[in-house]
């Protein structure tokens, strides 16, 4: 556990690198390169949960990757929000049309709320906010709708395989009253977390989403809403997702 005189020295000088523990800066030139990856790219985890819309990532899930994450979410280390923003940011332009989106909205998937006592902040609605600002400097129109909410407890996700996370969350979120309205002010809804294992989380955010904007269960597929003016496409966007669902989609 940390004393609190390292926390104090963390104030003064900077942290070790999040992901190597070498150089004394929060996150190294190489760590930086490897949080955004080789380049942002299509992932599809294996077995792929039913309604799991098209999902990009920035970079596999290992190595300084999954250092820096924990960091982030388990340890509160917020000087590194600004490279996975960014990184988060590359992966949901990866997955807007090359000639304009419109109005983009990043919906993150909300954690527990025991989960965000326990660690004092929601890391990735955080994420989410950091990753517009990226998106803005780059014209992006694009804002964040904190609109999911969990309607029920559900149990951590970590020991459980595929068929088990999916039956945990299965039915877990919905948005809130009157946000539909809102929702069916943008031409593109693309959900956002720091990371993707089975996919079961970003399945139901998918789902809760459908289910206002009375979108159809394909992956990627445009809906229309009650009151919206036009298609809605569902997209998902990630900083890190299984090294072997990166795999998947060279084949």
């Amino acid at each position: 556990m940390r004393g609190w005189w390292q926390d104090l020295s963390d104030l003064v000088l900077p942290a070790r690198c999040a992901g190597c523990d070498r150089s004394r800066t929060p996150l190294c030139a190489r760590c930086t390169q490897a949080v955004h990856g080789a380049g942002p790219g299509r992932v599809r985890p294996r077995p792929k949960p039913p309604g799991l819309p098209v999902v990009h990532a920035a970079a596999p899930y290992q190595g300084p990757v999954r250092a820096v994450l924990l960091a982030h979410k388990e340890r509160g280390a917020l000087g590194l929000v600004r490279p996975l923003g960014e990184a988060l940011a590359g992966a949901v332009r990866a997955g807007l049309p090359v000639d304009g989106a419109g109005a983009v909205a990043l919906v993150p998937v909300p954690s527990a709320p025991w989960a965000v006592r326990a660690r004092g902040h929601d890391p990735t609605r955080r994420l989410a906010y950091a990753a517009a600002a990226g998106l803005r400097r780059d014209g992006v129109s694009v804002r964040v709708l904190a609109v999911l909410r969990q309607r029920r407890a559900v149990a951590d996700q970590s020991g459980l395989d595929a068929r088990q996370r999916r039956a945990n969350v299965s039915g877990a979120l919905a948005v809130v009253g009157g946000a539909s309205a809102l929702l069916g002010e943008v031409g593109r809804i693309v959900l956002v977390d720091d990371l993707m294992t089975t996919g079961a989380s970003l399945a139901e955010a998918a789902r809760a989403i459908r289910a206002v904007t009375r979108s159809p269960a394909g992956a990627g597929e445009a809906a229309t809403g009650p009151g919206m003016a036009g298609p809605i496409a569902v997209g998902a966007a990630v900083v890190s997702a299984s090294p072997d669902s990166f795999e998947i989609n060279r084949n």
